[in-house]
């Protein structure tokens, strides 16, 4: 397949923006961590990032496009009778399921279109093949995964990247690197990770921990535990009351997690009662 004019041919609905940089490319490369494990690339593209990763690495890409799944493999017709390269076509996200990506430890790697980029590098916390996330994304994504308690972008993706491991922000890159130039800056993170994330429950814990993140931490907690449990959890680890969610560090948001991950508020237990008695009522009369 010849592909005459990028701009053109990049799509909407994907969310493409090719990157054409040399000079980024390699970045990203030196970017890996230092070992022979395999990589998992989300979304080659035209295969500019899989030409560098080929060279160092065994990869297996997934890609949804099916026009790009076609060039992909002319492309690298060599790489994959070597058997240096693999090419998965579809939707990654229904190949990932609830288990791991792959049968083996590996490096995730990709430039990740806006819009999936957060459940991309959330499902990556939890496979437990998984060792590390190197991926592009809008730049105000990347800062939050790497802000560190006491900063304003610090937030629920924090503490979770936190929860794994460790993230760096790398190095930004500006729109005009892409074709077609996306309308945001872009930034490389990369996510170290050295244990799963255990327990699927803390982020939705956390959701409620920053639901507004300008409020006191203890009255987001109340929406969904009692106001008196609260209190006497912020008591007993000895917290500020007044604090705001982002100056909470990560292992205080453990140590309250554990205090009320098993009480469940009394307000909606009440709720749920009225629901089921609404349902059984409802069905009396039919």
């Amino acid at each position: 397949m010849i592909i005459e004019n990028l701009a053109e041919f990049a799509s909407k609905k994907f969310g493409q923006n090719f990157l054409k940089s040399d000079r980024y490319l390699h970045q990203i490369i030196q970017a890996m961590p230092d070992d022979d494990l395999k990589v998992a690339e989300i979304g080659p593209g035209l295969g500019d990032l899989t030409k560098e990763l080929v060279k160092v690495r065994n990869v297996t890409a997934f890609e949804v496009d099916k026009r790009l799944c076609e060039h992909l493999t002319a492309e690298f017709e060599a790489p994959i009778s070597q058997g240096r390269f693999e090419l998965r076509c579809g939707d990654v996200l229904e190949r990932w399921g609830e288990g791991a990506l792959l049968d083996e430890p590996y490096h995730l790697v990709a430039n990740l279109p806006y819009y999936i980029a957060t459940n991309i590098i959330l499902k990556a916390f939890k496979d437990p093949m998984c060792r590390s996330v190197l991926v592009m994304v809008q730049k105000e994504v990347a800062v939050k995964f790497a802000a560190n308690s006491g900063e304003k972008a610090f937030s629920a993706l924090s503490v979770l990247a936190q929860s794994v491991g460790r993230a760096t922000l790398c190095f930004e890159v500006e729109p005009e690197a892409f074709v077609p130039p996306p309308k945001v800056t872009s930034a490389v993170l990369l996510i170290e990770i050295d244990r799963s994330l255990g327990d699927e429950k803390f982020e939705a814990f956390l959701k409620i921990a920053f639901a507004q993140p300008r409020k006191k931490l203890s009255k987001n907690l109340s929406a969904a535990f009692s106001k008196e449990i609260v209190e006497q959890t912020f008591a007993k680890l000895e917290l500020d009351p007044n604090m705001r969610p982002h100056e909470a560090e990560t292992s205080i948001y453990h140590l309250i997690y554990n205090e009320l991950k098993d009480k469940l508020d009394g307000k909606q237990q009440s709720k749920q009662r009225k629901q089921s008695k609404s349902r059984l009522k409802n069905a009396r009369k039919q």
